[in-house]
């Protein structure tokens, strides 16, 4: 197994401090009202990175050999997986060109493993979805009265389990709660819901605290022996390019490259390894990016602070400030007072020792937490189509006892291997 190593994220700060030290206090934006950054993604919660342009604007997605290409979602079976895998079951790849380029609504859904495996299982569950819809309604339904409902279920299934599993684990049930009785206090829009940077450049980018620097991919043929199953660095940028490194990043096929999701979520079996927990703290491998531009930095600590100095967000202070939230103590900070950042901290350092501080890394605190709690929920609110607008009292059809977690997603995309 490998040996989890970590280096503590304040030498970034230091040595950001160090080469573009910032010559002024940055004011709050507008607080959480940025909305003069555009790119071509739509700040929705609609798995457009699933379905493209939909059947007619992106063909490429989708299976032309079942209703002329008008329903199903293309995916397609990993060559050998059988033979390696626990219950011997063929395993499914996200469907590649013949230079093994992802075909998918964004390929940053290809970056490693874990996130491929996972765009896998929805492609399935809409498959799953689609077949329950056609016998539902009937061989009267048109194909494209089949897709539409089929997207809008596995759509409003993926937003419930973003509110109520996604939000309640990362900022606390109590933080959910109250945003979606008492609504949004900070995060508002003037013509259609937006990225705040506070949040993109921020307080969503807790999550890369918690990644490990290596992961048991599946289990290979044991669930108990180790040398049988496949565990591996997220990156390794010393090894060779090949078919099948050995380590998990994305872009490759090859018998052994799926995800036994036991290990990731929590089945009931005793086998999830949980993340570890948000603090300010990196996996080395994180300190060496692959594939990044020549003379950029590697670090993704580096790369998030100075994005931070670069879309001049105002300090975690300044933004709790602003939310009439709980201020961090100075003395939590004073690791950053010889480079007088302990009093105006960059948002995303800030949010991460927040969590750390308050929660003992369990959850966001009070910043990073409203923060994420108000743009997610806002996001699916602005959406005309959500669940939320359209019928907010919903209840999930999949899964049980009225919610549906990503297990019961999971179990649905039928992605999950028989264990002995």
């Amino acid at each position: 197994m490998i040996k989890y190593q970590f280096k503590i994220e304040t030498s970034e700060v230091h040595r950001v401090a160090r080469t573009r030290r910032a010559r002024h206090r940055h004011s709050p934006v507008d607080l959480l009202r940025t909305e003069s950054i555009h790119n071509f993604r739509i700040p929705a919660l609609d798995l457009d990175s699933v379905y493209g342009g939909g059947p007619g604007m992106s063909p490429h997605l989708y299976d032309q050999t079942i209703d002329r290409g008008q329903t199903t979602l293309l995916s397609e079976e990993i060559p050998g997986s059988a033979s390696v895998s626990i219950d011997g079951t063929t395993r499914f790849d996200l469907p590649r060109n013949s230079q093994l380029v992802a075909l998918t609504g964004d390929p940053r859904n290809d970056e490693n493993l874990m996130l491929s495996q996972l765009h896998v299982a929805v492609l399935r569950f809409h498959n799953r979805v689609v077949e329950d819809v056609r016998a539902e309604l009937g061989a009267a339904v048109t194909a494209g009265e089949l897709f539409a409902e089929a997207q809008r279920v596995v759509r409003w299934h993926y937003q419930w389990i973003v509110v109520h599993e996604f939000l309640v684990r990362t900022t606390g049930q109590a933080t959910v709660d109250d945003v979606l009785h008492n609504g949004l206090r900070h995060y508002t829009w003037r013509n259609a819901p937006f990225i705040p940077v506070e949040f993109s450049v921020g307080a969503y980018r807790f999550g890369h605290s918690q990644v490990r620097p290596s992961y048991r991919a599946n289990f290979g043929t044991s669930t108990t022996d180790p040398a049988q199953q496949f565990f591996a660095l997220i990156f390794d940028p010393a090894l060779p390019d090949s078919t099948d490194p050995a380590d998990l990043r994305g872009g490759r096929r090859a018998a052994r490259r799926f995800i036994d999701w036991q290990t990731f979520f929590d089945f009931g079996d005793g086998r999830v390894r949980p993340n570890k927990i948000i603090d300010t703290r990196l996996s080395s491998v994180l300190f060496d990016l692959m594939g990044q531009p020549g003379g950029e930095p590697t670090s993704l600590a580096t790369r998030n602070l100075l994005r931070n100095l670069t879309m001049k967000v105002p300090s975690g202070q300044r933004v709790a400030k602003a939310m009439r939230l709980p201020e961090l103590p100075a003395a939590d900070l004073a690791d950053l007072k010889p480079f007088h950042l302990d009093k105006r901290t960059p948002l995303w350092f800030y949010v991460l020792r927040e969590a750390q501080v308050f929660t003992g890394g369990e959850h966001l605190g009070p910043v990073g937490g409203r923060l994420v709690a108000e743009v997610m929920t806002g996001l699916i609110k602005g959406d005309p189509t959500s669940y939320l607008r359209q019928e907010p009292d919903w209840t999930p059809t999949y899964g049980e006892g009225g919610t549906f977690r990503m297990t019961d997603l999971l179990r649905a995309a039928g992605v999950v291997a028989t264990l002995a």
